[in-house]
């Protein structure tokens, strides 16, 4: 499955075109490479996610397309979050 894809339908974005331009704009790694939105995404994976502040690490473990909302988080464990600190440009923009 294309990493846009899965982050669409694993739920970690709400929307296919935001995971599209997230890994056109090299935010999206997979197993430390920075990857382009056609990329496939296999169980075993280790997936990074910038956006915003804020950075999410996950492991694939399923890319079957879920069938309801609540089994789209049995796609992924999540292996660590952070948040970035707020930067001066932040608070003036």
């Amino acid at each position: 499955m294309r990493i846009d894809k899965y982050l669409k339908a694993s739920r970690i974005m709400k929307r296919r075109t935001i995971a599209n331009e997230l890994a056109a704009s090299q935010r999206v790694m997979i197993n430390g490479r920075t990857v382009k939105p056609s990329h496939e995404v296999n169980p075993g994976d280790t997936v990074t996610v910038t956006f915003g502040r804020r950075q999410i690490e996950i492991r694939v473990t399923s890319v079957s397309e879920p069938k309801k909302k609540k089994d789209a988080a049995e796609m992924y464990e999540i292996i660590s979050e952070s948040t970035f600190p707020e930067t001066e440009e932040d608070s003036q923009g």
